[in-house]
């Protein structure tokens, strides 16, 4: 018996890794045997489950869906960004000098504020053409239009960087830096006959103007054309000291007051009635050889005179009393003009005031 249990035992040493390998793949297949079955009743449960729910619901209409409202509270701790459909690009600035074609009804004003330069830098970049007189545009002229506010300057036989630079009152090196000159900073050379932009250079005007005339000023006004009076005016009306404006329209269509222009450009069609500003004796009433054309100017004996050019005819005499609203003439486009208007002027003492300052 004893070598029988020892038989038995020495068998179980031996073969006791095959028999747990054994039981463990039987309670592997029984523990798999048991999760199928229990997936298949889910796997049933839940399809019946769904062939109930679909027994109880309705037909599907695609057009009775609709989606839920939505409509959010404005909150004040937002900031709502405003559409903008046109995407800006920056230009590049300009540099290089244009040439542009005048038409007709431009102005030096006009073509300043179209380029957005001063109205000075286009009498400046154009001497040659203009003269410094804004009066001498016309259709047709081909002007230089500088991209910065400055002056045109052509060099000259004994010219130098500090000469020029003194004269147009800026620094030698705002010249040198311009890179449109396309200058060397090292070792600037101008050939004689180029040009230069000077940017921010600046020179005096020359003025083209009737002066002054005051009713005792006998003859004076004769020196500057047809129209000058040469009697001695020294009665005669006087103002009551304010002003109405001198026609209809009270816009400005041409020039604006600026130091090439000392008047305003009024807009008027040919024949539009131009009446006195204030009461006063005519001392000029007629042509006039300094580009206003049709010319009349009115003393108000108060220190105050006004002008009015480019009429296409006057309707006062030398010497004759008006009162303010009194038709002295009618636009038109005499002289040196580029189309109808009432071109206005206001002086005190001799000088010229800003016509905006005294109309109502």
């Amino acid at each position: 018996m004893p070598s029988a249990w020892r038989a038995f035992g020495t068998w179980a040493r031996r073969s006791g890794p095959a028999i747990l390998a054994v039981a463990g793949l039987l309670s592997a297949a029984a523990a798999v045997g048991l999760t199928l079955q229990a997936r298949g009743r889910s796997v049933a449960e839940a399809s019946g489950l769904t062939a109930r729910l679909r027994a109880n619901q309705e037909p599907y209409d695609p057009e009775s869906m609709k989606l839920p409202s939505f409509s959010p509270a404005p909150s004040e701790g937002l900031l709502f960004r405003r559409t903008e459909p046109d995407t800006v690009t920056p230009r590049r600035a300009r540099v290089d000098v244009l040439r542009y074609t005048v038409q007709s009804g431009d102005s030096v004003f006009g073509i300043a504020d179209r380029f957005e330069i001063e109205p000075e830098t286009v009498l400046w970049g154009n001497f040659a053409t203009l003269e410094d007189d804004p009066h001498l545009l016309r259709p047709g002229q081909e002007l230089n239009i500088l991209p910065v506010d400055g002056t045109y300057h052509q060099w000259q036989a004994g010219d130098s960087l500090g000469t020029v630079a003194d004269f147009f009152g800026v620094d030698q090196t705002a010249i040198v830096d311009w890179p449109g000159n396309q200058l060397d900073p090292e070792t600037p050379l101008v050939k004689e006959g180029e040009w230069l932009v000077i940017p921010g250079g600046q020179r005096a005007l020359r003025t083209w103007i009737v002066p002054t005339i005051a009713r005792g000023s006998a003859g004076v006004g004769t020196a500057f054309g047809p129209g000058g009076c040469s009697g001695d005016f020294s009665g005669g009306a006087v103002g009551g000291g304010g002003f109405i404006w001198p026609s209809a329209n009270h816009y400005v269509s041409g020039n604006d007051y600026w130091s090439g222009h000392l008047g305003i450009d009024l807009a008027a069609g040919v024949g539009d009635r131009v009446w006195a500003s204030d009461a006063g004796v005519v001392v000029y009433s007629g042509w006039s050889n300094g580009g206003y054309g049709n010319l009349v100017m009115i003393d108000h004996g108060t220190g105050w005179q006004t002008l009015y050019a480019h009429l296409n005819a006057v309707a006062v005499a030398c010497g004759e009393s008006v009162g303010q609203g009194e038709t002295i003439g009618f636009a038109g486009s005499t002289g040196n003009s580029t189309g109808p208007h009432l071109h206005f002027e206001a002086r005190s003492d001799g000088g010229f005031v800003n016509p905006w300052y005294v109309l109502p």
